[in-house]
């Protein structure tokens, strides 16, 4: 029972445009799902020249889920591969600039924000 309470925290819509992956989350990136959350996207590394993280939906992250996104930017980098965030909302925001992590991430676009592929 437990895991399809999990489940039910994040889930994730991915689509392919070429070499560009966009992965659009939904609910919360927390404990519970970060090892998910890396573990889908870090298989599109090798397929992808960029991976666009799409967090319009996301409405809330803990510290796991910041160590899951630092990770997936690690190895993104060292593959070659872009990762870039999008449709930051303001909690998500204020959380990646109070602990420093908002100048590490590249941000092509603001909350309601179009993808340029």
């Amino acid at each position: 029972m437990p895991d399809q309470t999990a489940a039910c925290l994040l889930t994730l819509d991915i689509e392919h445009k070429g070499d560009v992956a966009v992965v659009k989350c939904h609910g919360k990136l927390v404990s519970d799902v970060s090892a998910g959350l890396y573990a889908r996207v870090s298989r599109l590394i090798p397929g992808s020249r960029r991976i666009v993280l799409d967090l319009s939906d996301l409405t809330h992250i803990d510290s796991m889920g910041l160590g899951t996104l630092v990770r997936l930017y690690v190895s993104s980098r060292s593959a070659g591969c872009s990762l870039e965030l999008i449709n930051l909302g303001k909690r998500v925001r204020e959380l990646l600039g109070l602990t420093h992590l908002l100048s590490v991430f590249t941000v092509i676009g603001e909350h309601g924000g179009m993808i340029r592929l």
